[in-house]
């Protein structure tokens, strides 16, 4: 502590520049004193004995308070009187004026320019909110946007300084204002102006211009009429962006028409034959599942090789479609056991954080209490009969549409063999349909509930029961063509049993007598089918589904399961037209005493903004 009182007492003895360069060079590492050797600088405090301690220069320049020493070059030094002089004429410093010594360095140099533009950012930035940057002039817009800078650097600057790639201090500007169009500049043997900022408790300090020998100047041009940039670079740019988005656009719809023919190609080449499909005595299809031990036995020394022969083909659309979901359901197997499923499903049931299966049936009768006629909003992307519904098919989006326009529940056929929908699009429409609900909540004041979710897809085996649970399901839709009756009875049990409601979907009066030989309640709602399953295209006519309201199969299940099951029909409801409009044929619907429709082609068909209005129409 002596030593270090000592050497202070010491350095505070006024002594000539030459002395006190000396003293703090003693005290540097040898590295340090080579690279103080070079070239000495030396810079003047600005505003003399009023400006106190010296904090640092990046922290300055970084707050937008500007530089604090003006760096000068020294030209001359006595070595008698250890005196130093100043180029470009006499320079006025004050008694008591504190003087600093600067090095040139290439990384300071980078530092000191970056932490100028954040200055300016910041100085900007507080303008805009508290009422406008420092300008000499009055009329000057300072609050417009700039248009473009000048970057003047002196000679020795540049890539000497800086090293690495040249365009350093240009590439500073683009990144600080990346919106100016135009960045140009030249260097200079100097450059004539002010130096930056003002210094703050230093009122009246001079800020005068000089000539810097080392320096930039950055120049920066503001329209003052705030007209708009016109920026060459970005009006090509937004060529190229727009030719890149159709040629995009232009792909899209490529791989849609192909994945189009291809499951137009599925449902009605490989899915069925040129001969008719086999029927049973009671006119149903005869459908087999799917065979996967059939081959000849072939022994390639000792290891023993299953070779197809004759490879079977459906006789009809279902079954082709059945064979797909199976070897579907298998690949699912493969990554997912049946017993972890079950177990994952089991966990997600007991545990109170995870959703669980909201009351699908509930919202739609309480939609038709009044009489109205329910309509079921379908979420699906294509048709095999017909291809694409829509170009751009976003779950999402058209949830939130159709929650927004009032939907008591929501359909979303997750099928990915024929219809392009996936798993995931059962979960991302619960997510949604719930934000929607939120949202329209807080904008409304009122409480708005969420629709349930139905998935449709075809169902032929449990583990695809336990995966709609899991995926937020309310509830699910049997194709009771594709199943025997003992398996509608397993299915429904074990629906049942994971919280689910079941609907069942049919295209014929025996397919009802199926129905009404299970026990009531395990059938939550019925849905009469316009589809032909030999083809899987629609009945164009709608007659399928009204026959099927006027039979004696529909007055036998009602009185089994009771009148209050809800009756709906699906199959280009809202675009099948009678007398001449599309209402017509849902007014025939209702008459013939349809509780409602569930309408995914009739929804596609509008546009987004007339899906409200078309769900208030067809809610007679």
């Amino acid at each position: 502590q002596a030593s270090l009182a000592a050497e202070y007492a010491k350095s505070r003895i006024p002594k000539p520049p030459l002395a006190e360069a000396n003293f703090v060079m003693r005290r540097l590492s040898d590295d340090d004193q080579a690279f103080m050797r070079r070239a000495l600088l030396i810079g003047l405090e600005r505003g003399g004995s009023l400006v106190g301690r010296t904090p640092n220069e990046l922290a300055r320049l970084a707050k937008g308070e500007g530089h604090r020493f003006t760096v000068r070059q020294v030209a001359s030094a006595g070595m008698k009187d250890g005196s130093v002089t100043f180029p470009l004429g006499s320079v006025d410093i004050d008694i008591g004026a504190r003087c600093r010594f600067f090095v040139r360095d290439g990384e300071f140099a980078k530092k000191e320019a970056k932490a100028l533009w954040m200055g300016y950012k910041k100085k900007e930035l507080e303008g805009s909110l508290f009422g406008g940057m420092e300008s000499d002039d009055e009329e000057s817009p300072s609050l417009n946007p700039p248009t473009g800078c000048l970057v003047l650097p002196t000679l020795d600057r540049g890539v000497k300084l800086y090293g690495g790639k040249p365009g350093y201090e240009s590439g500073l500007v683009s990144e600080f204002l990346p919106n100016v169009p135009s960045i140009s500049g030249f260097f200079a043997n100097g450059v004539l102006g002010k130096l930056d900022g003002t210094i703050a408790g230093n009122v009246g300090v001079s800020n005068e211009n000089m000539l810097h020998g080392s320096s930039s100047q950055y120049v920066v041009f503001r329209s003052k009429t705030k007209r708009p940039i016109y920026s060459p670079y970005k009006a090509q740019q937004d060529v190229i962006n727009a030719a890149a988005a159709k040629a995009e656009a232009d792909a899209a719809d490529q791989e849609l028409a192909a994945e189009d023919e291809k499951r137009s190609k599925m449902s009605k080449s490989s899915f069925g034959s040129d001969e008719a499909a086999p029927r049973s005595k009671n006119g149903e299809l005869i459908v087999k599942r799917r065979e996967v031990h059939s081959g000849r036995a072939l022994s390639v020394s000792t290891v023993e090789w299953s070779v197809a022969e004759k490879t079977a083909k459906p006789t009809s659309a279902l079954e082709g479609y059945m064979w797909e979901k199976e070897t579907q359901v298998d690949r699912l197997r493969e990554r997912t056991p049946l017993a972890l499923l079950m177990t994952n499903c089991k966990a997600a049931m007991s545990d109170p954080t995870k959703p669980r299966p909201r009351d699908w049936i509930g919202p739609v009768k309480q939609a038709g209490s009044n009489g109205k006629f329910v309509i079921i909003p379908e979420c699906k992307r294509m048709e095999p009969a017909t291809g694409s519904l829509r170009k751009r098919f976003d779950v999402s989006k058209l949830v939130k549409q159709l929650t927004v326009a009032g939907a008591s529940a929501i359909s979303v056929n997750s099928d990915g063999v024929l219809f392009g929908g996936t798993m995931e699009d059962i979960t991302t429409a619960r997510e949604a349909s719930n934000a929607a609900a939120v949202t329209q909540s807080l904008d409304s004041g009122d409480g708005v509930v969420a629709p349930p979710i139905l998935a449709s897809d075809l169902l032929l085996y449990p583990y695809q029961l336990y995966k709609f649970r899991l995926a937020g399901a309310d509830a699910v839709n049997l194709v009771v063509g594709a199943l025997e009756s003992k398996d509608l009875l397993y299915l429904t049990k074990i629906a049942t049993t994971i919280q689910l409601q079941v609907l069942a979907s049919v295209t014929s009066e025996v397919q009802i007598e199926m129905l009404t030989k299970l026990g009531p309640g395990s059938i939550h709602a019925l849905v009469l089918s316009n589809r032909e399953l030999e083809t899987f295209d629609f009945d164009g006519s709608g007659e399928q589904a009204l026959s099927l309201l006027k039979s004696e199969a529909l007055k036998a299940f009602r009185e089994k399961h009771g009148s209050d099951v809800p009756i709906l029909v699906e199959g280009r409801v809202g675009l099948i037209e009678r007398d001449g409009d599309n209402a017509g044929y849902i007014k025939a619907l209702k008459e013939n005493g349809a509780f409602g429709a569930i309408i995914g082609g009739g929804i596609a068909a509008i546009n987004d903004d007339s899906v409200a209005q078309s769900l208030t129409s067809w809610a007679m």
